[in-house]
């Protein structure tokens, strides 16, 4: 009698195409390979359906035609280990750039980040944004910000960032920029998960704050990545979307 680790490693080579595991009935014993092929089947189109709701971009950049078997060869190589489907996939990004048939398209790993990373902010814990009059009140050379716990920063090897926006419901075929990008990702105050891309300064004045550096610190690292950076307009970003959810000293 095998164990229920092993019966559980024998279904899942069985649901990768090896012979079925023992022990499986059926009122018509004939019948159990033919049954199995279908619940085979429907997995295949489950995982496949997961994965083309978290990466709508990435289908539509490949195409359905392709992105079908592409998903099924990631399902057999990375299953979910969690019954919450939404939180699969977080290696696919690294197998589409260790995929050899898209090594001409090195922008779609990044793509895969933007919207993994969407994914997670959308499900993020909740916090409540920090009170305006604390913000007002602090000392910037020894205030921290805590921000949001959807925030992320994003460092691409692409312009992945206009790619993903050129391929939203109604966008629009805006040249794409020659150089990599930086994404900021973020759910708002009204629950909409935006992704804009940042200059130099923008994105090292996010990452000093993630890293805990004070608010001065934060906007001399700023200046030091673009010369004559202004750190007001995205803090005021910031606080309009909900995203500062605490002030410490």
């Amino acid at each position: 009698m095998p164990t229920h680790a092993e019966f559980m490693r024998s279904f899942d080579a069985a649901l990768r195409g090896d012979v079925l595991p023992a022990g499986l009935q059926a009122r018509n014993m004939a019948e159990v390979e033919r049954r199995f092929a279908v619940y085979r089947n429907n997995v295949a189109v489950s995982l496949t359906a997961a994965l083309a709701s978290r990466f709508p971009v990435i289908r539509r950049l490949v195409g359905e035609a392709f992105f079908a078997p592409l998903a099924r060869l990631y399902a057999e190589m990375d299953r979910p280990k969690s019954p919450v489907l939404a939180e699969w996939g977080e290696g696919f990004a690294d197998f589409l750039g260790a995929f050899p048939p898209l090594a001409r398209y090195p922008y779609l790993p990044d793509v895969a980040r933007i919207e993994c990373a969407r994914g997670r902010a959308f499900h993020a814990a909740d916090a409540a944004p920090v009170d305006p009059a604390v913000l007002v009140a602090a000392d910037t050379n020894r205030v921290t910000f805590v921000l949001h716990p959807s925030v992320h920063l994003l460092h691409l090897a692409s312009p992945a960032v206009s790619i993903w926006a050129r391929n939203q419901p109604g966008g629009s075929p805006i040249p794409l920029p020659a150089r990599a990008e930086t994404a900021l990702i973020l759910r708002d105050a009204s629950f909409a998960v935006q992704v804009r891309a940042l200059g130099a300064g923008d994105a090292a004045l996010i990452g000093a704050i993630l890293a805990g550096s004070t608010l001065c610190d934060a906007a001399l690292t700023a200046q030091e990545a673009e010369a004559g950076h202004d750190p007001a307009p995205m803090l005021v970003a910031l606080m309009r979307a909900g995203a500062i959810t605490d002030a410490q000293e």
